[in-house]
């Protein structure tokens, strides 16, 4: 913008003598036509830095004005003239309206502001630009106020962000993102006025503003090009934290290398980082929707993962021989229902390794399409999980438990000729008792006390008494089971009555007629707790990458740890026969044969048949390790005590739990290609999707590889809102809530805010 007035004081104008100009622009000086006088007193120049009489004074414009000659103009905050005693300044005159010059004929400003290499004083928006006259002898002048200052905002581009005319882009789309990104760099709100195939125009949002930009595509070519660009803005940008421009996808853009680098980021964490690095801010659901869209094209679609679980399936098998992959669907409208998957390396070790016990369990999936995720899981000789098998069922009900024992069933009858007689622990949900009763027929089938325990705690918020039923859960012998039960009454009757009800077989050590190793809790949701909450949330394959990956790494390792081992027994094994050792040194024995002995301690004495394993006090038979009475009597018939504990305790069992492989599985761009090298065989292993029944033997789904059925996701969505991520914990369960009371009604129950009481 050239060739503007400068109107100063109150008339808005003021002389700066004959033929002397005062240059202010930002790229833009003023003609001769509009020059500024300066009164007769003073002659001096006035100039910046003894700077030449056309050296530009940069502002930057607050509002917009309309000059004489009817051009548009805007008007920068008003410059106060501040007058400070000062022999060696310049007489500022208000009768003449002169304006004063410090020593050198320096304009004086105030304020941190910097002069660039061109000599061009910028000045920010919304501050004000104070000049200090000051009086030759000391006398101090009213103070002058230099307002309505009036120019045009040209923004400093960075090169990054730089747009000009002829600048060309591989698509409209590319246009597009740079404007907006330029938009926001700039802090300026765009206005799309046509957008198509074709062309592509825009300006400033702000009414009134000139700046505008026309792009077009290229004849004869994807190419877009910047035809028209009005780069003057009059405006002040935009006034608010927020941005228009500021999309989802703009969001996904900003942090996609982050979220590439650190998956786990949070939302919080990216509207943090773009209010640093952008000046904006945005809504929570704004960053959590932009992470949800670069996750979603990192790892694939969730509605993606359904139709590609036949192909997973096929890999599985194919990278991992005799495991077990399958995947039901529904058969009007191709849903998906249910999805098996044991790995042979967990099938092995299980069977030939592990101790007799299962436990069953459950987590729901807080996935697009939610879910239920099912477990079967063992325990190695150390006492830690062994995961024999996995299903993903669209609800948990009793038909889907039904299914699962049976495929769980099939898995264990296929690979053993004669399958051992399981102990399995469970809540006891009505589809898992039917399951276990019509598929393990001969196993023990016991509560686990996790369950058992949130029930009692719900209904008794007593810890007291809650501790009691623990340790009558662990009594050996029924006597001691009857004495803590007799406590429990004395402390509450119905807490007493309670417990009678379920009968102690299902429940109580001293009762249960399979042998738990000392386990009274499945435990295996809370156990995974740690890496199985963010596994719930990924689209149905990335979860189970992600716990086949679990699974690859514990093998290994544990196979690996192992190998350092040099006892006979394994860790927690071998410390529970030395406590056991230490305490047996004090006990006397009595030796009635070669295998019966009597054990004299100071609560009383126990029977010992080494022979047959077994101790009065149970302990022997229950965990599998000779206890202290059995360790006496062995010791003092020079036995080794390592030689008579149950073989899945030892290292080389252990060893032998973990020595097969779960190998990795390809990325999934490469199955097609691995799919054709095999076809062959593929096509006589016979069906990938295998046909899913009811009870009652009523085929689900026939359908077949061959016929090209595709898995389509469930009907179950995820309800509005978001997902809690925190897993409420057994003993937080039973807690009393806060009562909460409502200052508007006087009523408990809810908030002021969500009071629906008529006034």
């Amino acid at each position: 913008m050239a060739n503007h007035e400068v109107i100063l004081g109150k008339n808005h104008g003021m002389d700066l003598g004959h033929d002397r100009q005062l240059v202010l622009a930002h790229n833009h000086s003023l003609g001769h036509e509009h020059e500024l006088g300066l009164g007769e007193r003073h002659e001096p120049e006035l100039g910046l830095e003894n700077a030449h009489n056309h050296d530009e004074l940069a502002l930057e414009q607050s509002h917009e004005h309309e000059s004489s000659d009817g051009h548009h103009y805007e008007q920068s905050n008003d410059f106060h003239m501040e007058h400070k005693p000062n022999n060696e300044s310049h007489e500022f005159s208000s009768q003449n309206n002169d304006l004063g010059m410090v020593e050198h004929n320096e304009l004086t400003v105030s304020g941190n502001q910097d002069l660039d290499e061109d000599l061009e004083l910028d000045i920010d928006q919304n501050h004000e630009m104070g000049i200090e006259a000051i009086d030759d002898m000391g006398v101090q002048e009213p103070e002058y106020v230099l307002s309505h200052i009036i120019q045009a905002r040209s923004l400093v581009v960075s090169p990054s962000h730089e747009i000009r005319v002829g600048q060309e882009f591989p698509d409209v789309k590319s246009c597009r993102r740079a404007l907006r990104d330029m938009a926001i760099a700039l802090h300026f709100e765009m206005q799309t006025i046509k957008s198509d195939k074709t062309r592509f125009t825009a300006k400033c949002a702000a009414e009134g503003c000139p700046w505008r930009v026309h792009a077009a595509k290229l004849p004869g070519a994807p190419t877009f090009t910047i035809r028209t660009l009005y780069e003057l803005h009059t405006c002040n940008g935009i006034g608010h934290l927020g941005h228009q421009q500021a999309s989802v996808q703009w969001v996904a853009n900003s942090v996609e290398q982050r979220l590439r680098e650190n998956p786990n980021c949070k939302p919080k964490e990216i509207l943090e980082e773009i209010h640093r690095v952008h000046g904006i801010t945005l809504s929570y659901k704004q960053a959590w929707r932009g992470k949800e869209r670069i996750m979603a094209a990192m790892r694939g679609s969730f509605e993606e993962g359904y139709r590609l679980l036949p192909q997973y399936c096929e890999q599985i098998k194919r990278t991992n021989p005799g495991s077990i992959a399958s995947v039901y669907a529904s058969p009007e409208d191709g849903c998906f229902q249910r999805l098996f998957i044991s790995f042979h390396a967990s099938i092995y070790g299980f069977l030939n390794a592990c101790r007799p016990l299962l436990g069953l369990d459950r987590t729901y999936l807080k996935s697009k399409y939610l879910g239920t995720l099912l477990l079967a899981t063992g325990f190695d000789g150390d006492g830690a999980l062994f995961h024999l098998a996995f299903g993903v069922v669209d609800e948990e009900n009793d038909e889907n438990w039904m299914w699962f024992l049976s495929e769980l069933h099939n898995l264990l009858e296929t690979n053993t000729e004669n399958m051992p007689r399981l102990t399995i622990l469970s809540d006891r949900h009505k589809g898992i008792v039917d399951g276990v009763e019509a598929n393990f027929p001969t196993a023990f089938h016991g509560f686990c006390m996790r369950h058992l325990s949130e029930s009692f705690r719900k209904e008794f918020n007593n810890t007291m008494v809650v501790n009691l039923l623990w340790e009558a859960a662990q009594a050996l012998t029924i006597i001691e089971f009857e004495a803590k039960v007799l406590e429990i009454e004395e402390m509450s009757q119905d807490a007493a009555f309670w417990i009678r009800r379920i009968p102690p077989r299902l429940w109580a050590t001293a009762y249960f007629e399979g042998t738990r190793f000392g386990h009274l809790t499945a435990n295996i949701v809370e156990s995974l707790n740690i890496w199985l909450l963010e596994a719930s949330g990924l689209p149905i394959i990335q979860m189970m990458e992600s716990i086949r990956r679990q699974l690859m790494t514990w093998f290994n390792e544990r196979r690996e740890t192992s190998m350092q081992w040099t006892s006979i027994l394994v860790p927690t094994a071998e410390r529970r026969v030395d406590e056991a050792i230490e305490h047996a040194r004090s006990f006397q024995v009595l030796r009635a044969n070669e295998a019966e002995f009597e054990v004299i301690t100071n609560e009383g004495s126990n029977f010992v048949d080494i022979r047959n394993r077994c101790c009065l006090c149970r302990g022997w038979q229950l965990y599998g390790l000779p206890c202290a009475h059995a360790v006496s009597a062995l010791l003092s018939c020079r036995q080794n005590v390592h030689r008579f504990t149950e073989s899945c305790f030892t290292v080389a069992t252990y060893r032998k739990a973990y020595s097969q492989t779960i190998h990795p599985i390809p990325d999934k761009s490469l199955w097609k290609e691995l799919s054709e090298e095999d076809s062959d065989a593929t096509r006589s292993d016979g069906p990938i999707i295998n046909p899913a029944t009811k009870s009652d033997g009523t085929i689900i789904n026939p359908a077949t590889k061959s016929d090209g059925t595709i898995i389509n996701p469930p009907k179950s969505l995820r309800p509005p809102g978001r997902p809690r991520k925190k897993r409420v914990r057994a003993e937080d369960r039973g807690r009393v809530k806060r009562i909460v009371h409502c200052s508007r009604c006087n009523q408990t129950g809810h908030f002021r805010t969500t009071c629906a009481a008529p006034i």
